[in-house]
């Protein structure tokens, strides 16, 4: 094709995407699957795709932008409190699972030791877009959102090692030692994650203090340190993914300056690689030609998996916590795959291991069924097991611009459908002294609030504080947000 077909094409796809996007979050669906359509929806156009090598570096190329944008923005607050859950489900979790699912396929479905294993360790993962996309519009308790977001964040590094392993063992046979491995596994996974944390606060040290020529430069810097994380674990032998994904959140909870414009354009590439790594794996599915036996082996591995090897695994890492088991119930629910099982599924495709196409292909249509079943079912499930009975607030959206000559700085903040801000009186917000809210955005109308004037959902306040205030104002208006009006009595 010409390049200017190419470019006519690529961007009437963008902007399908981006479209499809928007009536996707309606129907509370991951936007991939929409994606995925519209790939292979190309490939019947004529496009072809069958490179399944470079399917699979460009693949891993996108899930490092997203495990970064997933990283920039995640709250330390709130998932610090679930790393001990999130990081059971990600190791111990993952190793049941790939376990459990390896056992069923080989002795209930026949399927060769080394293939099962293969489709166990692809189809465990939780995948972090799916996750991000779908959660943060479902009003849940912090402590469940959290923990199903860090584990999805977390659980690509072990199950990178596991399929590169089982692949080798298809492809060249098993002569490693088993003790042998686990002990690289976990000295890849925690070297990984000290590499990230290192990165991240050396990064985070930087950009506070070296002022760049143009504000534009910001969110560069901090995405080129989290890729830095990247590169650097793999070249070091340890894993690249925990390492980006820790980077990213210590980089994401640090006082950079334009942090809202870093978390945006995070999300602007997160989108970009969302759409591309998508609509390539529609592309690459078209000339699998799926076949029926695919599609049934997909529904049965997928009942068992969620319906019994997720569940055990989920119990299994939660009971030391004391989790009521109507949580777990739904944790183990809202366990959503995506990319990552795909991406995951193009590694044994690319080295020609037995039984990858089956692989792919089973993967390929477990994602979009149980995708289908799972994501938009997860509101009433929460209402159903209790987690959640619709009052759970949602976050708020807080941007601060540097006011140099006066030491300030103003801060914008969105107030989301489920704040429960909505309703409090400028009175009761109870800023620090000197800080103030300057102005109110409403339906599009501009106006300075007084004392009893209440805020709204969908309000946009102005508020303008001290630089060394500004954290005391973003909790207190963070608590508001969870507590309301209670917030008073929970604020020191």
């Amino acid at each position: 094709m010409e390049l200017e077909q190419v470019m006519l094409l690529g961007s009437a796809v963008l902007l399908a995407c981006i479209l499809a996007a928007r009536l996707s979050t309606r129907l509370g669906l991951p936007s991939l699957l929409i994606f995925l359509g519209l790939g292979m929806v190309v490939g019947e156009l004529g496009l072809k795709f069958t490179d399944a090598g470079l399917a699979h570096t460009l693949g891993f190329a996108a899930l490092v932008l997203i495990l970064a944008e997933g990283g920039f923005t995640t709250k330390w607050s709130e998932i610090k409190n679930a790393l001990p859950i999130a990081i059971l489900l990600a190791t111990v979790g993952v190793v049941t699972q790939v376990a459990l699912v390896a056992v069923f396929a080989h002795f209930v479905l026949g399927i060769e030791p080394i293939t099962a294993i293969l489709l166990g360790a692809v189809t465990s993962p939780t995948d972090s877009a799916a996750v991000f996309s779908v959660l943060r519009k479902v009003p849940l308790p912090s402590r469940i959102r959290a923990t199903l977001e860090a584990e999805s964040g977390f659980n690509d590094a072990p199950i990178v090692l596991l399929v590169t392993t089982a692949t080798v063992w298809a492809v060249s046979g098993i002569d490693d030692n088993p003790a042998a491995l686990i002990g690289d596994v976990l000295w890849e996974l925690v070297g990984g994650l000290a590499l990230g944390v290192a990165v991240g606060f050396v990064g985070a040290f930087v950009m506070r203090r070296i002022a760049l020529p143009a504000s534009g430069l910001y969110p560069l810097a901090a995405l080129g340190w989290a890729i830095l994380a990247y590169g650097a674990g793999s070249s070091l032998h340890l894993s690249g993914f925990a390492a980006v994904y820790v980077a990213s959140v210590v980089l994401g909870n640090s006082n950079l300056p334009h942090r809202h414009a870093t978390r945006s354009f995070a999300e602007g590439i997160g989108w970009i690689a969302q759409i591309g790594l998508f609509v390539m794996l529609g592309l690459l599915a078209d000339a699998m030609r799926i076949s029926p036996t695919a599609i049934t082996g997909a529904v049965i591995i997928g009942v068992f998996l969620t319906f019994a090897a997720r569940p055990l695994a989920v119990f299994l890492c939660s009971v030391w916590f004391k989790v009521p088991l109507r949580e777990m119930a739904f944790v183990s629910w809202a366990g959503l795959r995506g990319a990552v099982p795909i991406i995951m599924a193009l590694v044994p495709l690319a080295e020609n291991a037995p039984g990858s196409d089956f692989i792919f292909d089973t993967v390929f249509c477990f994602v979009i069924v149980f995708t289908v079943l799972q994501a938009p079912t997860l509101p009433w499930a929460s209402r159903l097991l209790k987690v959640s009975k619709g009052e759970d607030s949602t976050d708020i959206d807080i941007e601060f611009a540097p006011l140099d000559n006066i030491k300030a700085d103003m801060m914008q903040v969105h107030i989301e459908p489920g704040s429960r801000l909505h309703g409090v009186s400028v009175r009761e917000v109870r800023l620090p002294k000197n800080s103030v809210i300057s102005l109110i955005v409403r339906d599009h109308e501009t106006f300075t609030p007084h004392a009893e004037t209440r805020l709204l959902t969908g309000d946009d306040l102005l508020i303008v504080t001290r630089v060394e205030d500004r954290q005391k104002v973003e909790r207190r208006l963070r608590s508001l947000s969870d507590y309301g009006r209670l917030a008073r009595w929970r604020d020191s």
